[in-house]
């Protein structure tokens, strides 16, 4: 005879069957270390253009208008043209060190590309 419980169901005295363990979650830790690099790398070149476009067009822009530069005043090129420069340049080096760092970290996009081949 079966007895039913509402926790459980054994038959004849039989322990029911052991289930599977759980399977461990697979390993983040590169993804942690991945993201916290990307992150300090973004941190990093945000502030260089903090500095330039804040720093040097906006607070320093006296001082540095005392330079003068095929005729234009420092100050003011950093305040006109040398922030934007200067983030386009922040931009090309983001790009090539994420490459470098998806290289590292096995997700760069040439793998990938030549695993869907």
């Amino acid at each position: 005879m079966t007895e039913v419980t509402p926790d459980k169901e054994t038959r004849g005295g039989e322990p029911p069957p052991a289930s599977p363990p759980p399977a461990s979650p697979p390993d983040n830790g590169w993804r942690k270390e991945y993201w916290s690099r990307n992150l300090r790398l973004m941190v990093i070149l945000l502030a260089i253009w903090f500095i330039v476009s804040f720093g040097f067009g906006i607070l320093l822009v006296e001082p540095l208008n005392e330079i003068v530069i095929a005729g234009f005043p420092l100050g003011f090129w950093f305040a006109q043209q040398g922030s934007i420069y200067v983030f386009v340049i922040l931009i090309l080096v983001y790009a090539k060190m994420m490459d470098r760092l998806d290289s590292q970290f096995g997700v760069d996009e040439q793998e990938n590309q030549e695993a869907g081949k």
